[in-house]
């Protein structure tokens, strides 16, 4: 399986958001008690900022991938089902992480840029990127090498 195009974005707003929360959770576990509540929450902020930290996007062969953080998060789509690519600028509010939108599934760890992909069942998302430009060549020169 070919790939060819891959491209990570890290998420320094998350990874500064959580860096900020973690060092105010181990400043109140160094002066209070009992610190078993803090160290459950610091644990689980541990794991999010694990699965979250960044928005890997690759089209390999027949199908565009993107995974985040480690990769227990992933999802992908064959190329086949993809009707229309566009570049976008998502509404500040819209965020970062995985939810719903009103123009369909976004997946985004930082910035307000992306792609924002039609599929041929009339259902679309976005995928956030810092590089709109190439993700969406890259995407239409794979529509186009698979109609021939």
């Amino acid at each position: 399986m070919r790939e060819s195009y891959k491209h990570t974005q890290i998420g320094t707003v998350i990874l500064l958001s959580f860096g900020v929360a973690t060092l105010i959770l181990l400043l109140a576990m160094a002066v209070t008690k009992p610190i078993l509540p803090l160290a459950l929450i610091l644990g689980l902020l541990l794991i999010v900022a694990a699965l979250f930290f960044s928005l890997s996007i690759e089209i390999r062969g027949e199908f565009v991938c993107w995974r985040f953080g480690v990769g227990l998060v992933r999802k992908r789509i064959k190329l086949a089902d993809i009707q229309a690519v566009e570049i976008v600028k998502n509404p500040w509010w819209y965020g970062f992480g995985i939810h719903l939108t009103p123009r369909g599934w976004l997946y985004n760890v930082s910035g307000l840029r992306g792609v924002e992909i039609a599929l041929k069942n009339g259902k679309s998302f976005r995928l956030g990127t810092d590089e709109p430009e190439s993700l969406a060549q890259a995407l239409n020169d794979a529509l186009s090498s698979q109609q021939l």
